[in-house]
């Protein structure tokens, strides 16, 4: 298993540049940020939710 911890440092001065001016964001551990992660758990549970209460309906009401 390789050793992630080399990621954030830059490898050339382009992107040093860009991670320090431009505010080009350094690769973290592959996880989106909390918010996103959030939006898109109540996103994916509210369909898988609407689709079983639709097939149950489909079921109970056919």
């Amino acid at each position: 298993m390789t050793d992630h911890k080399d990621y954030d440092v830059p490898f050339h001065d382009a992107a040093d540049h860009q991670q320090k001016i431009e505010g080009y964001p350094k690769p973290s551990d592959g996880r989106l940020p909390l918010p996103i992660r959030l939006i898109g758990y109540f996103l994916f549970g509210g369909i898988s939710l609407m689709v079983l209460a639709g097939l149950l309906g489909n079921v109970l009401f056919n």
